[in-house]
């Protein structure tokens, strides 16, 4: 993402956080996502109903780091470390895959453009794979 300079100033890359206008993207992105995942008959028994709102904010606070914005999640939690974060949880093809269905769903129902759309598609493909112990 690029951002035009004004006169004397030099152009900087605008972050995908700045580009789609923050934290409330990523809140909605967060929310479409989990509400395939509870109603996933594989999916939902991974998730502690108890300790949803937690998954929910620590999801939103990674991606929002991830993307460009505050680092709130780092200050918190320390570094992200993924795949020692999902261990303890059984992640096989069929786990990644119902993972990857429902957050695609949550991406491409966003509202912003392709190129955004695909460069998230691309980053959770990746991940998601990167998390499979099974």
């Amino acid at each position: 993402m690029s951002e035009t300079a004004a006169p004397g100033e030099q152009a900087r890359e605008m972050t995908v956080f700045e580009f789609v206008g923050g934290e409330p993207f990523f809140a909605e992105l967060v929310e479409r996502f989990y509400a395939g995942v509870m109603g996933d008959e594989l999916l939902a028994p991974m998730y502690q109903e108890q300790d949803l709102e937690g998954a929910k904010g620590r999801l939103r606070g990674f991606l929002v780091q991830f993307w460009g914005g505050p680092d709130d999640y780092s200050q918190e939690r320390g570094h992200p470390r993924l795949r020692m974060r999902h261990f303890p949880f059984a992640i096989g093809v069929a786990e990644r895959d119902r993972w990857m269905h429902h957050m695609r769903s949550a991406v491409l129902a966003a509202d912003t453009v392709d190129q955004v759309k695909d460069l998230m598609l691309g980053y959770f493909e990746n991940s998601a794979t990167a998390m499979q112990n099974q």
